[in-house]
């Protein structure tokens, strides 16, 4: 089914040094564009990291520091990426929560504004998780019927990836889902903005989900001695916690969007 969309759509995969959101770094990235009358840009890039690749690292992706130590930084192409994604929705596997938070913080590092809260992002790993409950590779044989060949490669995964989400549209566009509450609904829509409600589990504030909004729409923590406590009566009440945050190794995303509230509350 071909994708019916309001912006373009980037499907975007990223090999990295490791899993931490806060400290690891991109080693490769590929990204699909998209756009609104079906055509596709790709853009393929290695990375040098700035730092060693763990060898348990490179074993999954097969990328060593001999591979990526010619290469350009981020820094270096920060700024041709954000303009390749000016006014794009997102898209990828597991993106939301890991892909486009470390990708946040790689352009928060280089001091390159790129408004992700203007952004939807379509997890096309929650919705199969969701509906099916498996890996990426299962995903391409349950939906494409061929086998992922060259598995971890970011472009390989970016594609398989783009065409999964194609096929769920065809496999799900009348399928019926029961929701934790027994709401039943047809979730499954040609629409990114619906795919983007259906592919967050959480309704994050930040990334990584350290900050959320409670039922009321009220930003809470949502780890730690102070979890489901409103952030502003936190810093009202507990004025080190900030600063607590602020020096730890928390994500330079959700130190940012903390700083955003504590500025708001001196503007109130």
């Amino acid at each position: 089914m071909k994708l019916n969309l309001r912006n373009p759509l980037i499907f975007l995969d990223l090999e990295t040094t490791g899993i931490n959101v806060a400290t690891d770094r991109i080693v490769e990235l590929a990204l699909i564009k998209v756009h609104t009358d079906g055509t596709e840009e790709t853009k393929e890039m290695r990375i040098n990291p700035e730092m060693p690749i763990p060898e348990s690292s490179s074993k999954v992706h097969g990328i060593y520091d001999e591979d990526v130590k010619d290469c350009p930084t981020f820094k270096e192409v920060a700024k041709s990426l954000a303009k390749f994604m000016e006014g794009c929705d997102l898209a990828g596997f597991n993106s939301n929560r890991f892909d486009i938070p470390l990708l946040a913080e790689e352009f928060l590092r280089v001091d390159v504004d790129v408004d992700f809260k203007k952004r939807k992002f379509v997890d096309v790993q929650a919705i199969f998780h969701k509906m099916e409950k498996r890996t990426l590779a299962a995903a391409y044989k349950f939906y494409c019927q061929q086998n992922l060949e060259d598995a971890h490669s970011a472009l390989a995964d970016t594609k398989a990836t783009y065409e999964v989400l194609k096929a769920q549209l065809d496999v799900y566009q009348d399928a019926e889902f029961e929701d934790a509450k027994g709401k039943i609904t047809k979730p499954i829509q040609n629409d990114v903005n619906a795919l983007s409600e259906f592919s967050s589990y959480d309704r994050n504030v930040d990334f990584i989900g350290r900050i959320v909004y409670d039922e009321k729409g009220v930003e809470v923590f949502n780890f730690g001695k102070n979890k489901g406590i409103p952030v502003e009566q936190v810093l009202r009440e507990q004025p080190g916690y900030f600063g607590w945050i602020m020096n730890g190794e928390f994500p330079l995303y959700t130190k940012k969007v903390l700083t955003a509230i504590k500025l708001r509350m001196k503007d109130n």
